[in-house]
């Protein structure tokens, strides 16, 4: 299971680090796509996307085929280095507006990679009572 929140900086070659502990999880190489939904990167074990993308080719095809298509035309796959860094490609970067500084979050089947202060405000704008509520809604 991925867990845990780690800050790294991205380097001039757009690497960056990715802990031991996710990488473990992750395996020797794995995928790192945009968010549909928010300014960051999901990254998943190619086992871990395989489950994600499975549900969208159930989907009308030109439903599923728009968003296999946004979603693989910028899909990396990365292998760690030596070091544990991976390259991010320009576009990605772009997407996630990591200038230098980011974080990685470790979010159970799958990890997400933030700009630091897009995270950070995300971070300051949770309303715990709020999320407690829309659980309880729902029975957990």
């Amino acid at each position: 299971m991925l867990g845990g929140e780690y800050r790294h900086s991205l380097d001039s070659k757009k690497r960056i680090f990715i802990p031991a502990k996710l990488r473990e999880e992750l395996g020797q190489t794995f995928v790192v796509a945009k968010d549909i939904r928010e300014k960051c990167l999901k990254v998943y074990s190619l086992q871990g996307w395989e489950s994600y993308i499975a549900p969208l080719k159930e989907q009308k095809r030109k439903l599923s085929e728009k968003i296999m298509r946004f979603l693989h035309a910028s899909l990396t796959q990365v292998a760690p280095d030596s070091q544990g860094r991976i390259v991010l490609p320009q576009e990605l970067v772009d997407h996630a507006e990591i200038l230098r500084d980011a974080i990685v979050v470790g979010c159970g089947d799958y990890a997400e990679t933030w700009a630091e202060e897009v995270y950070d405000q995300i971070k300051e704008e949770i309303n715990l009572d709020e999320m407690i509520s829309e659980l309880e809604e729902l029975g957990l």
